[in-house]
């Protein structure tokens, strides 16, 4: 089912490790280094896979991990941890938010129906969805434009290097880190901040 091709990812990943900028990746959080951002993420808005209208709104108060999905990539079976940690932590305030793209590999070729039932089918994902978006290019989606540029988000420049980077957000809204893609999403340092340690 799965065609990732392994050896460029490995490659695309280890540069992706090296560049991320998380809690523990240099000493520092990204909050510790933040600016005043142009926005916050609450005042995004997205369409969920349904094709409805998702104002970003809803989750202020909520810790926030927003991740690019794929269906057909080595890094999918990582929805079964996305959902475990969704479904272990979202009466505590937390969420987890996917984004599906196309971005890398071609790797997510369906449309937004046939994407749910496979998350549904082979994961049981039950965590919010949002229609398929670009992470980067001439048609990035606001969200992503948020996520990778600190001139809108007030903490970090990044790039979206593969299917599955994940981003952390706050209570209220501030970026406060990135992950990549090998990063498992039940991690102890995604544990560790979803439990505020």
């Amino acid at each position: 089912m799965f065609n990732c091709n392994f050896a460029v990812a490995t490659v695309l990943m280890l540069g992706c490790l090296s560049a991320c900028t998380a809690p523990e990746a240099n000493g520092q959080s990204a909050v510790d280094a933040q600016t005043q951002p142009a926005m916050g993420f609450h005042q995004l808005n997205a369409t969920d896979i349904n094709g409805h209208p998702f104002d970003l709104t809803r989750l202020k108060g909520h810790k926030v991990l927003v991740v690019n999905t794929a269906s057909e990539c080595g890094f999918t079976p990582q929805y079964k941890g996305l959902e475990e940690l969704y479904e272990r932590y979202k009466g505590t305030g937390f969420m987890v938010i996917g984004f599906p793209s196309n971005d890398f590999g071609g790797q997510e070729p369906g449309d937004e129906k046939q994407i749910a039932a496979f998350c549904t089918k082979n994961y049981g994902v039950t965590f919010p969805m949002m229609a398929k978006v670009h992470t980067k290019g001439p048609d990035q989606s606001p969200v992503y434009a948020w996520l990778t540029r600190k001139k809108l988000n007030g903490v970090l420049d990044s790039e979206v290097k593969w299917n599955f980077q994940k981003y952390l957000i706050d209570q209220q809204g501030r970026l406060v880190a990135m992950y990549p893609s090998a990063q498992e999403p039940l991690s102890e340092a995604i544990i560790n901040w979803v439990e505020g340690k």
